[in-house]
């Protein structure tokens, strides 16, 4: 790893400084990469060739590694995003509960296609196959952030008010920030508000509220063990069974076709 802090054109020293902090969190350098580009990111607004090549350089890998790495995982950019990114979950169950509805409605509004940032750069809006919040459903992000069981309207006045200004804050979290402020918080540079705001909200909690209703528990891990090792032998024995009547009816059918052929 070099140990110089060089400058490369587009990264200050300051933030050079920080991705080789990044690194030196790990045992394995390379190990930092992503939190590493969030890093570029929040300071570049995407995945610039210069930050690129300031990693490259920071975990002594290729250039062509560090791309392969940004151009894998769609939450890095190549193109200049907005203040506020603005998800909306089209995948199945989002879809049919109204997410394409709010996808096409939000597109009309703002005047953008997918991937693409409204004039005044505030808003850069995308569709995304999946948010892991089908209890929500049709569920937003912004900036990574949740918006739950929202609707084409609600949508229409949440985008408004990012771009007025206004506080926005997301239903299962803290107060919405810019999209540079969330990436530092990604890239492992706390904001002090990770506990603003609830973690969990009651649908995602409806399984754990049963299981201590009817007082069920997890097995503890030499439980699962004796489980496993129940279930593998009878599977065992359930095969061998398996084989001997496989075997017993071959030799059935064999005796049969040797007294025909004899009968013969």
């Amino acid at each position: 790893m070099s140990a110089a802090l060089n400058e490369p054109a587009g990264l200050s020293a300051e933030t050079v400084a920080e991705l080789h902090s990044i690194a030196a969190r790990y045992p394995e350098p390379r190990s930092g990469l992503l939190p590493m580009l969030h890093l570029v990111q929040s300071v570049s607004g995407r995945i610039t060739p210069e930050g690129i090549e300031a990693c490259a350089e920071i975990l002594d890998i290729s250039a062509a590694e560090v791309s392969g790495v940004a151009t894998f995982y769609t939450m890095y950019k190549r193109k200049p995003v907005g203040d506020y990114l603005v998800g909306v979950c089209t995948n199945t169950l989002c879809a049919v509960m109204g997410g394409d509805l709010i996808f096409e409605r939000l597109k009309d509004h703002l005047d953008v296609g997918n991937d693409e940032t409204t004039e005044d750069g505030k808003v850069t809006l995308e569709h995304i196959e999946c948010n892991a919040a089908c209890d929500y459903a049709p569920v937003v992000m912004v900036n990574w952030e949740f918006m739950d069981n929202m609707t084409p309207s609600s949508s229409v006045q949440l985008v408004d008010d990012l771009r007025e200004g206004k506080e926005v804050t997301s239903t299962r979290g803290p107060r919405i920030c810019t999209w540079r402020e969330a990436e530092r918080v990604l890239a492992g540079f706390p904001d002090g508000r990770v506990d603003e705001g609830p973690g969990a909200g009651h649908a995602s909690l409806v399984g754990l509220e049963l299981a201590r209703g009817n007082s069920w528990t997890a097995p503890t891990a030499d439980e699962a063990r004796r489980d496993a090792k129940t279930r593998d032998s009878g599977t065992a024995e359930s095969k061998a069974g398996a084989a001997a009547q496989a075997d017993t009816s071959r030799a059935e059918t064999e005796t049969k076709q040797e007294e025909g052929n004899k009968s013969d």
